[in-house]
């Protein structure tokens, strides 16, 4: 036989050292990303007294699957939505940490004496917080249900998606477009591409995957996610970014999608796979003598990491609106680095603009950073009550009033959103209509002029086929808005209000005209003025024109079900959470939910009988039952296993909730193995203390836990052993029952 290919021999050595360290490590309640970091030191080349890996050149491709489909599995858990519904806070604070943070990297690099690019990805690794550490982190604490855990998490989601802007604007920086010019371009490009994508991607895809629901099932539906991801991948590297932004951001249109949970389960066990995979190269990469060499700087950086996030984080989250010990909270969770660090310090070794020690510096920060990460998390109150001591009492008072009186959304005058919304309007629409100028410039246009054999008349058809096309877009363009309620208020508040509303629908109507002047003047040689007139009766005309109205409006609402798919679905189902969540007047009191275990000593109880309100102090305001929603549950109703309570109370009542949930539960049965049921024959012997007695009144069943299953007569079968008939001398009957159980009674 011939020899293994060296790809199998180092995938083998991989999984089983990485499943036994993984299994120490969960052993220990550490974060497993730390044992595959752990498991990829062992076999790594610089380890000489282990196996090691033969081809590293085969593991780093697998790696760069891993980390497109780690970004895949995020874009999944990500939704544009949530961040549109955030409000400013969590922005503010997102934006503030990751400029001081970034600022801290790069100082610390240059005191150092590190190169400019060491200093620049130095930085954008400080400013990544680990979602994966602190949410483990929140789990084992018991923390998730807390209100500031909550923040942490949104704050996360944000810094998770600037990562993915920072790494194209890194990998321009690589390139050399370090002038100003040139970093807007790439800026624009990036907006540009994101819209266009996310915008198609969702009125394309979920109707693609609803026309052909009934053909999928579970490995249908993981074969054409994953292709939809690698396709998007490598479209993504054709037009200049990385394939794991194409990945993101097609996890992203996938997450607005009904099949969205279904694919995130179905692509979790591949992710995982791929992801130990890049972990495990990461710890590869850790040479113990660099750590050596520089244990300062690693020490130096960890300390700039807890004290930075505890002060800057802190205050970031104040300039959230958050009071000074829920920011203290949320700053000191942050404190640590994680996934990301390692994807921005791989996209710099790809690109060959970063020293080589930088690399495991960064991963000997993170693993130390991660170790500390449940006691700054613990360390937040204490240090927040000693601060309280030693600051002046009206001090902590103005700080607090000036955090809670600052809004989660600003109230922006009617002018302001009137304004906004017609700016995102039309900077959608006129990316629409770009691309499908370029679209039609790029292929058709060539394509109809080689079928015409270069006729006069393939610049016509071109012409017309475009502006037939963005039409709708130009439309809306021109007139969404114009019918809006704060266009009616402004109308009717003022005839000042007249002129400036009309302005700016004459500045869309010129905006619309430049793209139809663009098309004709590219494929025609009219005069400008010729051009520009027929520009601004096209647009008069698609304005008039009924037909291209109703093209357009049946567009945005295709749209617009696309992307409320997944919200209709959760409401069907009775997942999604209620409207009020956001509206409570109390700070500390807002809604969470629980899970009821499978074993759980509540189950089968009504509400009244177990008294929730009086005991806890919270109030179940729903009961999400399989497909079922249960609003204002009465005390007559039961609880059942895998129940999902909406609970609404403060973060300490929640708490102690969540605790019972968990504790008051049938505890495991440690004698497993003595509880398997066996089947005996049992003769009724002279002077047994049956004879005579029914089979209650022998105690069979309530005394020694066994049950009589039949009476054997010397038929085929065992006959019924009637409840009424009393045990005779000679009785041959069979009975089930456990081991132990069947000794007393054989015994008796």
């Amino acid at each position: 036989m011939g020899e293994l290919p060296a790809l199998i021999q180092d995938l083998a050595l991989i999984l089983v050292v990485a499943g036994a360290v993984t299994l120490l490590f969960k052993r220990l309640k550490q974060p497993l990303v730390l044992g595959y970091i752990v498991a990829g030191f062992l076999v790594s080349p610089h380890m000489p007294y282990t196996a090691s890996v033969v081809d590293m050149s085969n593991i780093k491709l697998w790696a760069d699957i891993g980390v497109m489909f780690l970004l895949f599995s995020l874009g999944l858990d990500f939704s544009f939505k949530k961040i549109l519904k955030m409000g400013a806070s969590p922005i503010i604070s997102v934006v503030s940490i990751i400029f001081a943070m970034s600022m801290l990297g790069i100082t610390v690099g240059q005191l150092f004496g590190w190169s400019k690019m060491d200093c620049i990805f130095l930085g954008g690794m400080l400013a990544m917080s680990s979602t994966t550490i602190i949410y483990k982190a929140f789990d084992d604490l018991g923390l998730q249900q807390q209100q500031f855990a909550g923040l942490v998490m949104s704050v996360l989601i944000l810094e998770d998606i600037l990562a993915i802007v920072m790494m194209v604007l890194l990998s321009a920086l690589a390139a050399g477009n370090l002038e100003g010019s040139q970093m807007v371009q790439s800026v624009v490009k990036i907006v540009f591409f994101l819209v266009l994508w996310l915008v198609v991607g969702i009125f394309a895809i979920p109707l693609l995957l609803r026309k052909v629901r009934r053909l999928i099932n579970a490995e249908v539906l993981l074969i054409v996610s994953l292709g939809l991801c690698c396709a998007m991948a490598v479209f993504s590297t054709k037009v200049g970014f990385s394939s794991a932004f194409g990945a993101f951001i097609m996890g992203s249109i996938l997450a607005e999608t009904i099949e969205a949970e279904r694919i995130e389960k179905l692509v979790e066990p591949v992710k995982n796979l791929f992801g130990a995979v890049f972990f495990v190269s990461v710890g590869m990469l850790v040479d113990p003598k660099i750590l050596v060499d520089y244990a300062l700087p690693i020490f130096i950086l960890v300390m700039t990491i807890i004290v930075g996030q505890a002060v800057f984080g802190s205050f970031s989250f104040m300039l959230g609106g958050e009071s000074l010990k829920s920011a203290m909270r949320c700053g000191f969770s942050m404190a640590q680095i994680g996934e990301f660090s390692f994807i921005i310090a791989s996209l710099g070794l790809t690109l060959g603009v970063i020293s080589d020690f930088l690399y495991p510096v960064v991963v000997a920060v993170s693993v130390i950073t991660t170790f500390l990460t449940p006691y700054m998390i613990r360390l937040a109150t204490p240090a927040y009550n000693a601060l309280e001591h030693r600051l002046p009492s009206r001090l902590i008072r103005a700080l607090n009033h000036l955090s809670m009186s600052h809004p989660n959304t600003t109230e922006r005058s009617k002018w302001k959103q009137l304004l906004l919304q017609m700016t995102v309007n039309t900077v959608v629409y006129g990316i629409l209509s770009a691309a499908v100028i370029a679209l039609m410039f790029m292929l058709f246009h060539p394509f109809i002029q080689k079928a015409l054999l270069g006729a006069w008349y393939a610049n016509a058809i071109t012409g017309v086929l475009t502006v037939v096309l963005i039409s709708p877009f130009l439309r809306a363009m021109v007139m969404k808005k114009n019918h809006s309620e704060e266009w009616k208020a402004l109308w009717a508040e003022s005839n000042r209000n007249h002129l400036p509303l009309l302005f700016t629908v004459l500045v869309r109507g010129v905006i619309a005209a430049m793209f139809v002047f663009t098309i004709f003047q590219h494929l025609s040689n009219f005069a400008p003025a010729i051009v520009i007139t027929l520009g601004i009766v096209i647009v008069v005309l698609m304005v008039m024109s009924r037909g291209v109205k109703h093209r357009s409006i049946l567009l945005e609402r295709l749209f617009i079900n696309n992307l409320r798919s997944r919200d209709i679905e959760a409401q069907v189902h009775g997942r999604k959470r209620p409207l009020y969540e956001g509206r409570l007047l109390d700070r500390d009191i807002h809604i969470a939910e629980f899970d009821i275990p499978q074993n759980s000593l509540w189950a089968g109880k009504t509400l009244m009988q177990l008294n929730l309100g009086h005991k806890y102090g919270v109030h179940v305001s729903s009961i999400l039952r399989g497909s079922t929603r249960l609003n204002i549950p009465s005390g007559s109703d039961q609880i059942f296993p895998s129940d999902r309570l909406q609970v609404i109370g403060s973060d300490t009542q929640l708490a102690v909730f969540r605790n019972a949930v968990e504790n008051q539960v049938l505890q495991e049965d440690l004698d497993l193995e003595k509880r398997e049921m066996k089947l005996r024959q049992l003769i009724i012997g002279q002077g047994s203390p049956f004879i005579g007695k029914t089979l209650e009144e022998s105690g069979l069943r309530s005394e020694y836990g066994c049950m009589v299953v039949g009476l054997e007569e010397g038929k085929e079968n065992l006959s019924p052993f009637k409840p009424a008939r009393c045990f005779e001398e000679g009785d041959i009957i069979w009975v089930v029952g456990e081991e132990d159980d069947l000794e007393r009674l054989f015994h008796s």
